[in-house]
């Protein structure tokens, strides 16, 4: 893939996130992230929802290995719609990008004709008790729970961080600032993820 960026291609990789991110570590930090080749890394079955298939094929890391490399923009899609979007505007974007998504089926909530904004923090939810940032396939759940504290009086507020890198830094600032109060949802380790950033 690195190889293909000098004759001008724009690759795309694909394979489980396990695969995409830890085996090929060294290649993906010494041929794509150091040299800034535009290569975009995009992993399906992150996190622990492949289930079945085990440790083997399951990886809690893989945001903060990427997260770690200079240059490399780290992206995490909600839905179907978001992962379409997010796909047409990383092909426009110079420069490497991980593009990660889940396997589980989650509804698929997001405007379909939506365009999507690398950095840019989507606010689903306007609540004035708690914040909840969230990513990945957990920004569905986090909508849920919204709801259901709802019910018990609590106003959550929830904003969809599909960028972890760079990281929209004034939407959680001003959402926290608001409320006071935050919880962050994702699969993956809080050390190196959404949470630590």
């Amino acid at each position: 893939a690195a190889g293909m960026t000098i004759g001008g291609k724009i690759p795309f990789t694909g394979t489980f996130a396990n695969f995409s991110t830890g085996r090929v570590y060294d290649q993906i930090r010494q041929s794509i992230a150091y040299s800034d080749k535009n290569v975009k890394i995009c992993a399906s079955h992150a996190g622990l929802t492949l289930g079945e298939d085990g440790a083997t094929h399951q990886i809690l890391e893989d945001i903060g290995l990427m997260k770690m490399l200079p240059g490399m923009t780290v992206i995490n899609t909600c839905d179907y719609n978001q992962t379409k979007a997010a796909t047409i505007a990383i092909a426009e974007h110079h420069g490497p990008v991980y593009l990660r998504f889940g396997r589980p089926k989650v509804a698929n909530f997001t405007p379909e004709d939506q365009t999507f904004e690398i950095g840019k923090a989507v606010l689903l939810n306007e609540g004035k008790d708690v914040t909840i940032i969230a990513t990945g396939h957990l920004v569905w759940e986090a909508l849920q729970a919204a709801e259901q504290l709802e019910e018990k009086g609590i106003s959550a507020e929830v904003i969809n961080i599909h960028t972890i890198k760079p990281l929209d830094e004034a939407a959680i600032l001003a959402s926290v600032g608001k409320t006071g109060c935050v919880v962050t949802a994702e699969e993956h380790n809080f050390l190196g993820g959404l949470g630590e950033s």
